[in-house]
């Protein structure tokens, strides 16, 4: 598992020479939950490829996804994604402009129901 995200990142695309977009692929294995967080200024789409989860987003109310859905996070919102199957949620994370790590935040410490 990659650290704090509670899921297994692989960076697909992130290059300085293209401040555009980047794409990163996430395992989420099942019943894990990764941690409440924001990425301020940065739009981020996830596009799910395979499983089952449950994707919370600011005050909206918690959503299902499967295959081929596709989630739209818009900047600064809170968001956390949970694995409600009994295989690996995988999905691809789109963020535009591009992921840059001061670029987020972690909120998972101030908030009482994680």
């Amino acid at each position: 598992m990659t650290g704090e995200e509670r899921c297994h990142i692989t960076e697909w695309w992130n290059s300085a020479d293209d401040d555009a977009a980047s794409i990163v692929r996430a395992r989420v294995e099942p019943g894990v939950t990764t941690p409440l967080h924001r990425l301020h200024g940065i739009t981020e789409r996830y596009v799910i490829l395979e499983g089952e989860g449950r994707v919370m987003i600011g005050d909206r109310s918690p959503e299902a996804v499967g295959p081929r859905d596709v989630v739209l996070i818009p900047p600064d919102a809170s968001q956390r994604i949970t694995n409600t199957g009994a295989a690996d949620l995988v999905f691809l994370a789109i963020s535009t402009p591009r992921f840059r790590a001061e670029m987020y935040e972690d909120i998972e410490a101030g908030d009482p129901s994680c």
